[in-house]
């Protein structure tokens, strides 16, 4: 039987649950979709565009992103400063699945939410 360090340590190691963790979170993908639609975006604009995310977790989601190399941050030195966001070239190749998945949701889900409250299993938490 495994440690419970060794059975950590070979989760965290998984090629695939390390990426798709990183943007899998509730905003990231629909950060990446915004910024796609408009192409480039200044933080403020992002914000007004997902009303429900607060500042400090934009923020955070957008540094993620960068840190993954799907996300670029343009400063341009003006008063006030001036900062813009863009899809890289590996966000832009994410962004086919993304749009695959939505609409894999969108017909999936009445089926889904039905199924949730017919479920007579464990509670689930929703959010």
């Amino acid at each position: 039987m495994l440690k419970k360090e060794e059975k950590n340590s070979i989760l965290e190691v998984c090629p695939i649950r390390n990426v798709v963790a990183r943007f899998g979170n509730k905003w990231s993908l629909l950060v990446i979709l915004i910024i796609h639609e408009k192409g480039s975006v200044r933080f403020g604009d992002l914000s007004k565009s997902i009303p429900d995310v607060s500042a400090k977790v934009l923020s955070h989601t957008l540094r993620t992103l960068e840190a993954d190399a799907l996300v670029n941050r343009e400063v341009f030195p003006e008063v006030p400063l001036h900062v813009e966001y863009q899809l890289t070239d590996l966000g832009k190749e994410l962004v086919p699945f993304i749009v695959q998945l939505t609409a894999w949701a969108d017909k999936h889900r009445e089926f889904i939410v039905a199924h949730r409250k017919s479920y007579k299993g464990k509670k689930l938490i929703t959010e």
